[in-house]
């Protein structure tokens, strides 16, 4: 019940406008959406590289303690399929620094 209402508060915290830093009409630049799409881009490749690298992690360790002879094989696939799993995650960052200069 309580990650609900966290999850609430941070939708409704994102909706609220931000007067702070409320600028005159036509001030701002016009590609702002691609700041915000480059934002969500990259949260969603991290947090899709996250959950691959725990299921990942979670099956060689399964893995090793049925077999435990295997455990090296096991540990290097685990270690190169992680090192690929973070490079789609970087490459998602560099798309969004990429794209944020773009503005």
């Amino acid at each position: 019940m309580r990650a609900r209402y966290v999850v609430l508060g941070l939708i409704a915290l994102c909706l609220v406008p931000n007067l702070a830093l409320a600028a005159e009409e036509g001030a701002g630049s016009p590609n702002w959406g691609i700041a915000i799409g480059a934002g969500l881009a990259m949260g969603l490749a991290v947090l899709g590289a996250g959950i691959g690298q725990g299921i990942a992690a979670g099956n060689a360790v399964a893995g090793i303690a049925r077999n435990p002879g295997a455990a090296g094989n096991i540990s290097t696939q685990m270690i190169i399929g992680l090192a690929l799993i973070e490079s789609l995650a970087l490459i998602a960052f560099v798309i969004a620094i990429l794209l944020t200069n773009k503005v």
